[in-house]
């Protein structure tokens, strides 16, 4: 009895499907996508049982159907199919970015731009204490000029006395996103994108609008709750809740390294 050869090229394909898996469950994980794709598969079998029984007709008709709906897949899926692009090549320009900046000790460019998280921090601890409202949106490679646009141009450095009175309540710019980008205010009443995944109960318009645009670009989003007064950071569409000031400035310093 002959045993199964398995070949560098078989180990190699073998890592590349489960990488694909993983990245497909990381980008629809909260949403109704996998029971989607449950259906599909489960055609796709029935047409395969249908096709070894001979039974033409069905198997013709299924055959159009998923011919068709290879079509579908791409319109339906879009948004799960932008997100799985951008996460590769998120990770991509992360092992790229890293590997120049040990080649050029590019490490001092960053430095310039820590000025800002303190401000923030400051700026964000104090809305968290009076439970006021706030969204700020910190640039990271991805251009966000778009976005920007449906706000009002502000061009001004950052401070957190500037942050609070943006987010005041009675404040003509609170109702929107602060877009931030090299250590300045670039507008501020911007509209975001409001995310589809299925989140908890508790989350606000603010929290899905941080999570929508978080799955379309590598940008850092800071939330501070209206209601409870917590502060979250999104980002790669996912939600960390609840952390304090010192969480918040560690989040910023990592993503400025």
């Amino acid at each position: 009895m002959d045993f199964i050869q398995i070949t560098v090229i078989d180990v190699i394909d073998i890592v590349v499907v489960a990488t694909i898996m993983y990245y497909l469950y990381k980008v629809t994980k909260g949403t109704h996508t996998p029971s989607i794709l449950t259906g599909i598969l489960l055609i796709y079998l029935l047409w395969v049982v249908v096709k070894a029984l001979n039974m033409e007709l069905l198997s013709a008709i299924l055959g159009h159907i998923i011919g068709v709906g290879v079509i579908a897949l791409i319109v339906v899926f879009q948004p799960e199919i932008r997100r799985f692009l951008h996460l590769i090549g998120t990770r991509s320009n992360q092992h790229r970015d890293s590997f120049l900046g040990r080649l050029f000790d590019m490490h001092e460019y960053h430095n310039d731009h820590l000025e800002y998280v303190s401000p923030i921090v400051k700026a964000c601890g104090d809305m968290s204490d009076t439970k006021t409202g706030a969204l700020i949106v910190i640039q990271q490679k991805s251009d966000l000029s778009v976005i920007a646009e449906t706000g009002i141009s502000i061009d001004a450095r950052i401070s957190s006395s500037l942050l609070k009175n943006i987010f005041f309540k009675n404040s003509p710019l609170h109702d929107g996103a602060v877009i931030i980008n090299d250590g300045r205010i670039v507008a501020a009443k911007c509209v975001l994108p409001s995310t589809q995944q299925e989140v908890p109960v508790s989350y606000g318009m603010r929290h899905r609008a941080a999570l929508g645009v978080s799955e379309v670009c590598d940008a850092l989003v800071v939330v501070v709750s209206e209601e409870t007064g917590h502060i979250s950071v999104a980002r790669n569409g996912e939600m960390h809740s609840n952390l304090s000031t010192a969480q918040l400035q560690a989040e910023l310093l990592k993503s400025a390294a």
